[in-house]
Order: C-alpha cells, then structure tokens, then sequence
C-alpha cells in the first residue's frame, strides 16, 4: 500500500533561504526506524527530524543523518519548532517538550525566536594521542591557540582553539583519516574546532565542526556543537558569569557558504543551558513511498 507524507525542508540558525543548516522535518506517526532512515537518505541533508506522539512528552523526536540515527541534533531541532509553528502547534511564549534519545529537552519560542535547551555535558582535558589528530586535520601545534588546551567532552567531541579566523578558515582535513581515529578510539567522534577571532565584531567566537565517522564531513552550523561551546569556555576561563548569563553570539558555516549564527545562554538558578536562532521554510513537499 502507497504511503504519503509532509515534509519539510527548513534552514535553521537563520533567516535568510540557503544558508545555515539545512533540516528536513515531518511528522513521523505509524513510520518504522528502518523508513525513517530510508526519507533521511532519500532527503539528504545533514539531519532529517521526525515528531511522532509521545507519552512522556509533548512530542518524540528522532534525528537521523542519511547514514544512522544520532543522540542529539540542534539545528533539526530548531527546524522542528519552525515545522510546529507552520502548523500551528507553537506560539510565541510557548514551552515544549521533546522526549528525545539525550533526554527529555525543553524548547520554546520567545520573541520569535526559537530556544532548544541542550544538555550539560562533563569535560577534561585531551591529554591523549594528538600526532593523527593533527595529521589527519591538517594542522601543527603552531595553530593552536597559546595556552588553551583542547578539550574533551563525554559526548565524544573533541574541542580545539585556533590562533585565528584565516587559519580555521583554510583547515582542509584528511576525512578518511579522522574516520579511522574514530574507529580506534571509541571516545572521538567529532571535532570542534573554534578561534576567538570572529566574522562580525559583536560575536564571540567562529567554529567548524568535522564528524566524517557519522556520515558528515563537515557540518555547515551545529547547535549541539556551539551550545557545549559555552560551557567549554567557562570551563577554560575565557568567558564570565555574566556573559554566560546575558548571552554569547557563535559563528559557523561561513567557509561554507552556508553563514549561520547561533546564540547560547546559560541560566544559573535552573542550570539550563539553551541556543537560540532564527529558521526559514525553504521547501514542503511530499513524499511517496
């Protein structure tokens, strides 16, 4: 029997069509994991997101990219909440739940813009093995910012600091090669790489994320990536309560011709920590399988 679906392609972390991050969204009632992979294949974007019934929820929601099925997307996340507001499922002022694979995740929309709560992950150090790693990004300890050391989060991304804008920018890495580190240590997956120098003056930072082990060379703008990176610089010391608290303005997706921005606040009293963009309607369609 023919089955049909709506769905939705949506750039999140902006408000301009073709840049940002691309996200397919629909509702995913009745589909099977094994179709939802099949639409995420066929639709062949970074993450395609499906809001199904939950009774635990408001709504489940599943990110898959066109390879498996991931813990955690911000970017379709916000897409998602675009999606609701099309369909009349959220207003400005409205809370929302997510039961998710990282938990059950509040969301909102405030002043028109879309807020996804991310979770607070534990960090250290990397005092491991950096030879590959710096081979395979194509980088040498002299582009490492001087005296902040890269950083580890139980998420399995991998965070360094650039010295500046042009070196990140001109980074080509070796994707087979972060593909086999990953294979090897089961404790990598992602690399964040970030510099403090950024685009536009009032931002605080510019990253490029690499996950080629989860079917993503490069990521164009990561909201699981920038939210973590708040908490990442307070964890180095090069942030304040107080612009934790007020809120930090993240670039990405520049070097892609894809520019998103992505903000990140943390409120200490519900030790909450949230990014916030902007998402434009790009496409609805359906789909006929």
């Amino acid at each position: 029997m023919e089955s049909k679906i709506e769905i939705y392609q949506i750039d999140a972390f902006t408000n301009k069509p073709f840049c940002g991050n691309s996200a397919g969204v629909t509702f995913g009632n009745g589909l099977t994991d094994e179709i939802k992979q099949n639409i995420a294949k066929e639709m062949n974007v970074a993450e395609t997101a499906f809001l199904s019934e939950s009774d635990k929820a408001d709504f489940h929601l599943q990110w898959f990219t066109p390879t498996v099925e991931v813990e955690l997307c911000g970017h379709a996340t916000i897409a998602s909440l675009h999606f609701l507001k099309e369909h009349s499922r959220l207003k400005n002022g409205e809370t929302i739940t997510f039961d998710t694979r990282s938990g059950i995740l509040k969301c909102k929309m405030e002043n028109d813009k879309y807020l996804m709560q991310i979770p607070l992950y534990s960090m250290q150090n990397y005092d491991g093995e950096t030879k590959d790693i710096f081979s395979a990004l194509g980088i040498t300890e002299d582009n490492l910012a001087e005296n902040i050391p890269m950083v580890l989060l139980e998420n399995t991304n991998l965070y360094i600091c650039i010295n500046s804008l042009e070196e990140l920018k001109n980074i080509s890495p070796n994707f087979k090669e972060l593909i086999k580190i990953s294979e090897q240590n089961k404790k990598i997956s992602g690399f964040a790489l970030f510099t403090l120098q950024t685009i536009e003056a009032n931002n605080f930072a510019h990253s490029r994320y690499f996950v080629p082990y989860w079917g993503i060379d490069e990521d164009p703008v990561t909201g699981s990536v920038n939210g973590p990176l708040l908490m990442v610089l307070k964890y180095l010391n090069l942030v304040t309560d107080e612009q934790m608290t007020k809120g930090l303005v993240f670039e990405q997706g520049d070097f892609m011709e894809r520019s998103g921005r992505v903000g990140v606040i943390f409120f200490p009293k519900e030790n909450e920590l949230y990014i916030l963009g902007d998402a434009v309607t790009v496409l609805k369609g359906e789909m006929t399988f």
